[in-house]
């Protein structure tokens, strides 16, 4: 029977230094305290903790299964320890994406982002992990059709036999809480008009659609959804399965070449312009921004993210290339025209995205002085 393996990535705001900058080394410390534990004591099989941002990110392997209530009650035992810290050191929004009080058997729907793929390991197994700072899961959705569903980016879709077939996307609607799975290319036009909608509609999931394999997985988590007001942009992670019928590795990164316009940056509440970075420049400055994409290459190898001979998980840190300081300088130069505008859309979000920023606020003071026209 072949290996089945399940790659799970928690993420959570638990607390930032001097805003909402980066994570410091001692909460980054009590993550990898807890997963090596955890990693003794057989719970997982391997783990790296890294950041985005200010975003704490739990990448665990392991064999339970996804959702599992271990995995979850881990992570999040995981982030409340974090948290206290965060508390102790007085650092900026130390624990703001814990939602709730109490563990409920998943952190779904408690405020931190999940990614999770239970797979049957191929004879070679590569997986990219992206962690996204300062946007919201809709981020994902011009990469993952670039990468599964245009041959202008990926030359597999025309010249590979085994990719021949297409992809079938899975496309949350985050407002309905319903979903939709629609093939490409026979479905294409039908893809765009939701997904080109990333406030609403996000690739949840995309398989291969000749066999249903399991291809990219996607956090869906919307903060202001759960918690009712802004408290925190979603900061999204996904996972992405390469080479072997599926797209190659440069495939799945040539989407990052060139800077593209994503929801959040500054309050939430901004167009932004996304930079792909190494793990070294993984932190948010200027306007809390612009907003960060990493990315992880590994391969899965017998339940375990393949190792050296030391036990240390072999990962390389794809961003930090200079095949991407494009995209990184045509973000700072979109930053700056963006900001020129000030206030006013389209530098702003939309009125209806707003909504679920902290604009309400403002308008409940304002509401008196409204008079008829």
């Amino acid at each position: 029977m072949p290996e089945k393996t399940t790659i799970s990535v928690i993420k959570c705001d638990v607390g930032s230094l001097a805003g909402h900058h980066t994570v410091p080394k001692p909460l980054l410390e009590i993550g990898e305290e807890c997963l090596r534990k955890a990693e003794k004591e057989g719970i997982i099989n391997s783990h790296y903790v890294f950041h985005a941002g200010d975003d704490l990110e739990l990448l665990m392997i392991h064999e339970r299964g996804e959702s599992n209530r271990e995995i979850h009650k881990l992570a999040w035992d995981t982030f409340q320890k974090a948290a206290k810290k965060a508390r102790d050191l007085k650092l900026y929004g130390a624990g703001q994406d814990l939602l709730k009080t109490a563990f409920s058997g998943n952190v779904r729907g408690m405020g931190p982002g999940v990614a999770e793929m239970e797979i049957e390991e191929r004879g070679s197994d590569p997986i990219v992990i992206f962690a996204a700072d300062k946007t919201e899961p809709g981020a994902f959705n011009y990469p993952m059709f670039r990468i599964f569903a245009d041959p202008t980016n990926t030359a597999g879709l025309i010249i590979d036999p085994d990719m021949a077939g297409g992809f079938k996307f899975e496309v949350l609607d985050s407002i309905k809480n319903k979903k939709i799975t629609l093939k490409c290319p026979e479905e294409m036009y039908e893809l765009i008009a939701l997904i080109g909608s990333p406030s609403r509609y996000i690739v949840a999931h995309v398989r291969r659609a000749r066999d249903n394999l399991i291809c990219a997985s996607t956090s869906t988590t919307k903060l202001s959804l759960i918690a009712g007001k802004y408290v925190g942009k979603d900061d999204p992670v996904a996972i992405v399965r390469a080479q072997h019928g599926l797209p190659a590795l440069g495939e799945t990164l040539v989407p990052f070449m060139h800077s593209y316009f994503v929801e959040g940056w500054m309050r939430g509440s901004h167009w932004g312009p996304l930079m792909p970075v190494g793990l070294k420049d993984s932190k948010c400055t200027a306007f809390d921004g612009p907003p960060r994409m990493v990315a992880l290459g590994l391969q899965i190898a017998h339940g375990k993210i393949a190792s050296d001979d030391h036990g240390n998980p072999l990962i390389s840190d794809l961003f930090d290339d200079p095949a991407f300081d494009l995209a990184r300088r045509e973000a700072v130069e979109y930053a700056v025209t963006l900001r020129r505008m000030g206030e006013f859309e389209p530098a702003r979000l939309g009125s209806n995205i707003m909504e679920y920023t902290t604009l309400p606020k403002l308008l409940e003071r304002l509401k008196d002085k409204f008079k008829p026209a």
